[in-house]
């Protein structure tokens, strides 16, 4: 098992082929962690790793990855462990993909540290639309399990992680809403039509992100290995940026 480990949390990670470096964020809401995406309609380590160094992770409390929980931990905590690891890997600069809740994730990497990353590719980002219950639902689930793992995690914690992730009025979660109009990252968009990968959500990133790729079906049949081919020739045309 290959693993990170700082101030008391330990990230589990794999690595897979060879050249310039991608980092996944894998979907799963809080449960986010290299086993979902073998859910996801097609599989990016699979695909990638034959012309890139694929990093992969499980996020903190998901997967095999364990971390203390906070009453100020937020999506600033997990962008630590990201860059951290990367870090660890001696990755200075590198592209990032991420679905579902690796939007948010995507979007609060590029408000810290947008010089290290070369593009991103961002598969039916989570937003909000009339969907807040079904967040903190969600997030809920995830909380009864932690709880039942970590006996020494409060709920005052718990209730704080909750509404730092959830709370609000951001239509994305981690970054104002105006923040992408000033990244000049490129950036390639895969839209969601569900509740908790709202349409509007991809729409939001597009209007405000201007001249991304995007990708409106990329799920099933032919649009989906138009839809692999059309990523991958992305990444190849920034990966020396």
């Amino acid at each position: 098992m290959s693993i990170f480990k700082k101030d008391g949390t330990s990230i589990y990670y794999e690595e897979a082929g060879e050249g310039p470096a991608i980092l996944l964020i894998a979907p799963g809401g809080m449960r986010s962690s290299i086993q979902a995406w073998s859910a996801a309609p097609w599989n990016p380590i699979d695909e990638l790793k034959g012309s890139f160094r694929v990093v992969a992770m499980d996020q903190r409390n998901a997967g095999r990855s364990e971390g203390s929980i906070d009453s100020e931990d937020g999506w600033h905590t997990y962008v630590e462990d990201q860059l951290g690891l990367m870090d660890y890997l001696e990755i200075e600069r590198f592209m990032v993909a991420g679905m579902c809740i690796g939007g948010p994730y995507i979007f609060k990497l590029l408000e810290t540290a947008e010089a290290r990353i070369k593009a991103c590719v961002v598969f039916q980002t989570i937003g909000r639309d009339d969907n807040r219950e079904e967040f903190y639902s969600m997030f809920d689930s995830w909380a009864n399990d932690v709880k039942t793992d970590q006996e020494i995690v409060s709920n005052e914690a718990l209730r704080g992680l909750r509404e730092n992730m959830f709370g609000g009025e951001r239509i994305l979660f981690s970054v104002d809403d105006e923040f992408l109009r000033n990244t000049r990252v490129p950036m390639c968009v895969l839209m969601g039509n569900d509740v908790y990968h709202p349409e509007s959500a991809s729409r939001f990133v597009m209007d405000r992100v201007g001249e991304a790729v995007f990708i409106e079906d990329w799920k099933e049949g032919i649009e989906k290995e138009k839809a692999k081919i059309e990523v991958i020739d992305f990444l190849f045309d920034h990966s020396s940026n």
